[in-house]
């Protein structure tokens, strides 16, 4: 599957929560934390490839995710995805380790995820800040975007790690 998506950096999350609500977003999955874990093989070759392996948990929820080296765009991150859910977290690191994968990066955010027609909508609290993420047809994300007040020069292609670590500096 090809993932397209933008994160929008804002400054009162629940603010913005409530004016998603009001444009008829609906909250599918209430506040939650996430848990995510990057895998690489020593040396970083996922990474400087700019692809990912992720495994997330939420709850009792764990999945894994493969993420391609994204594609030329200039207001949007397009990338392949794999995504999967998993049985067993603990079997499945044991199979990463096997295979010479080591985790390389882990972080956690707390996440509200909402819907509106084909839009995937996130609301992330991270350590870089606040973020509203969207994904899908890139007409629908620009327009969806553009009723809340926000233009392309809003749109963030960056990942939250490269996010995470400019704040820390």
């Amino acid at each position: 599957m090809i993932e397209i998506e933008v994160k929008i950096r804002i400054e009162d999350p629940q603010a913005v929560l409530g004016r998603l609500q009001a444009s008829g977003a609906v909250v599918v999955r209430p506040r939650f934390l996430e848990e995510n874990t990057l895998y690489d093989f020593p040396g970083g070759t996922l990474r400087a490839s700019r692809r990912a392996l992720r495994l997330r948990r939420s709850g009792r929820r764990t999945t894994v995710t493969f993420k391609g080296e994204p594609r030329k765009s200039r207001s949007f991150k397009v990338r392949e995805e794999f995504e999967s859910t998993v049985g067993d977290a603990g079997q499945l690191r044991k199979i990463l380790r096997a295979l010479g994968l080591r985790p390389a990066y882990s972080y956690r955010k707390h996440r509200t995820q909402l819907r509106k027609g084909p839009l995937a909508i996130a609301v992330d609290e991270t350590a870089a800040g606040a973020f509203l993420e969207l994904e899908g047809p890139r007409h629908d994300i620009t327009r969806f975007a553009r009723g809340l007040g926000f233009s392309r020069a809003d749109f963030i292609r960056d990942d939250y790690i490269e996010l995470i670590e400019r704040s820390k500096k």
